[in-house]
This record gives structure tokens, C-alpha cells and sequence, in this order.
């Protein structure tokens, strides 16, 4: 079932509780004129590099369960 929703005079629309799966959100328009809203994430480069990288994810994983296997490094100051 479609919900009606009309833009305002400055061509603006609210979402309200139809925005139930973010705050962000990718926009594209179809040819028809169609306008897809779709939700997005946004994150720094480095942790989209982290997360491409399932062996790394898998051992930070593994740390989580077993903190013990984590190695502590001291910090240089």
C-alpha cells in the first residue's frame, strides 16, 4: 500500500514515520520520473577498507569473544 505525500511550496517533502530505516539516504530518478529513496551509510574510508578485508574483520571478531588473544602495545609519549 502507497502512502500520499505533497511537496510544499518549496518542493519539499516530510517523510516522517515513512523514514523508519535512517536519517540518510541515497536519492536517484528513474526516467519515468521516479524517485528512489534509498537508505545509506556513511563511514570514513579507512573503515570501509577495514571492512572490504575479511580476514581482518574475522579476527577482530575473534578478539571480541576472546580479549585474551588481543596483543597490547605500548604507546610511545
Amino acid at each position: 500500500m502507497a502512502d500520499l505525500v505533497e511537496v510544499d511550496s518549496r518542493r519539499r517533502i516530510t517523510l516522517g514515520r515513512l523514514a523508519a530505516h535512517g536519517d540518510r539516504y541515497l536519492v536517484s530518478v528513474e526516467p519515468g520520473g521516479t524517485i528512489v529513496l534509498t537508505p545509506a551509510v556513511v563511514m570514513s574510508e579507512a573503515e570501509a577498507r577495514l571492512l572490504a578485508n575479511p580476514e581482518l574483520v574475522g579476527r577482530l571478531k575473534s578478539n571480541r569473544v576472546d580479549p585474551g588473544r588481543m596483543k597490547h602495545r605500548r604507546t610511545v609519549g
